[in-house]
């Protein structure tokens, strides 16, 4: 599965399980631990790579003010949408 900005969405919880850290919830935690729980109810699932002759696979990048990402889809023959096989953000 993938969930985009992963990693700044948790960063909240990591902070409070660093053995330097004490241990606190506090509303930050609290906050990214339901949005995390919502992202990864509504997150996008991820395919097997299929292989074959006909089979398309089609990476698209991009690079930005923020930062460089790409996603890899395949496109099986006989279906109307790519299927995501990869996000990296």
């Amino acid at each position: 599965m993938h969930i985009p900005k992963y990693s700044q969405i948790v960063s909240p919880l990591y902070l409070v399980t660093r053995k330097k850290n004490d241990f606190h919830w506090g509303p930050e935690q609290q906050q990214a631990f339901a949005q995390i729980k919502q992202e990864i109810a509504h997150a996008v699932a991820l395919d097997p790579v299929r292989t074959g002759p006909d089979v398309k696979n089609v990476l698209y990048s991009a690079a930005g003010n923020n930062g460089l990402s790409w996603s890899l889809w395949q496109k099986v023959p006989g279906e109307t949408r790519g299927r995501p096989l990869g996000f990296w953000s």
